[in-house]
């Protein structure tokens, strides 16, 4: 017996409450998985079986999972698919729209930037080359990328993305596995944008560590047939328990606690950044920033082994830190961080960077 047979006593509840926060048009629907790359295989079945359709659109420095079917929209580095075959899924991906560095050539920017490169990317050239939008299941984005260098979306390219799935019959699935659950200063760092997914996937700081996903979705979405997606520990009554008060402490205190902090951490880089011409960008929402290293600001040269001498020095001297991308830095702290912990690791992470340059 498990919570797919009967439920747990407090499984409704956390669906409720996710009902109450995601950034998803309510009524939702929930299910429970383990991981994140769960999630995200939940929300790909459902969007096929939605839709009827079959294809995907992902982006380059994605990454989703690492289990077949999410692993046909992770691409953030080739050792991920190497020795792996062809992909499971009918994915293409396209350039993310980062605005410290435009994928996009100018003439398809014209006056709107990474956004209107993007939005043409799609609608000029995948649409009417290799990917009928009519064929089209879903666009699944991360609203701000993680191992792809902590790059946050223009919220208008996410709005521009609801409008043209809006326009198409096509699912927006926003990924918030790594920036949900408050770790940019909202619950969720699509809530930046004002827009709102047809799914929504969830992992990490849901239940403060304990194994637990979610994929979250429009009610009439999920509405297949018994028996059609389920899993046997998704959802254990641990899990739920500590996402039930860990969602409590993100709505009295921590989510509130990482805007401010967080703002006081990037204002503590962004000081850094002005002293070190290595640093190239400083960029994202609450406790979750990225740090960019290049040979200068000038030539923005990336320089991944400087980010890898920085990352070692700063480790020797008591403060984790994580690459991601080719040459940044990811600030990811406790959502508990104090400003008197940020004066501490800012120190530090300056020693770093002298010692390493």
């Amino acid at each position: 017996m498990c919570g797919t047979d009967y439920y747990y006593s407090l499984m409704p509840d956390l669906a409720k409450k996710l009902d109450e926060i995601v950034p998803v048009q309510r009524p939702t629907r929930t299910h429970f998985a383990n991981s994140g790359t769960e999630a995200v295989e939940t929300a790909l079945k459902l969007a096929m079986h939605a839709t009827g359709r079959e294809k995907f659109i992902s982006f380059f420095g994605s990454f989703h999972g690492r289990t077949l079917g999410s692993l046909s929209l992770t691409s953030s580095r080739a050792a991920q698919r190497l020795g792996f075959k062809r992909q499971v899924l009918d994915v293409v991906h396209m350039p993310y729209p980062n605005e410290y560095r435009n994928p996009f050539n100018a003439e398809d920017c014209g006056d709107g930037g990474v956004v209107q490169g993007a939005v043409n990317w799609i609608e000029n050239r995948l649409f009417i080359t290799t990917t009928p939008p009519d064929e089209v299941a879903a666009i699944v984005v991360e609203p701000v990328q993680g191992e792809g260098g902590y790059v946050p979306a223009p919220a208008a390219f996410l709005k521009e993305l609801r409008r043209i799935c809006d326009e198409h019959g096509i699912l927006l699935v926003a990924d918030e596995v790594q920036s949900g659950m408050g770790r940019t200063g909202k619950m969720f760092a699509l809530e930046y944008s004002g827009v709102k997914a047809d799914i929504v996937c969830i992992a990490k700081g849901i239940a403060s560590g304990l194994p637990l996903g979610a994929c979250v979705a429009r009610a009439d979405l999920m509405d297949w047939k018994k028996g059609a997606h389920a899993s046997t520990f998704g959802g254990n009554p641990v899990a739920i328990a500590a996402a039930l008060k860990t969602i409590d402490l993100l709505q009295r205190e921590l989510v509130a606690n990482s805007a401010e902090v967080g703002a006081y951490l990037k204002n503590g880089l962004e000081k850094l950044m002005s002293k070190y011409d290595c640093i190239g960008d400083v960029r994202g929402w609450g406790l979750m920033i990225g740090v960019e290293f290049v040979k200068d600001r000038a030539s923005k040269k990336p320089d991944p082994e400087l980010r890898d001498r920085v990352e070692i020095e700063t480790f020797n001297r008591g403060v984790i830190l994580l690459g991601c991308g080719a040459n940044s830095i990811r600030w990811s702290p406790p959502l508990i961080l104090t400003k008197e912990n940020v004066d501490v690791a800012l120190e530090i992470f300056d020693e770093a960077i002298a010692a390493s340059i």
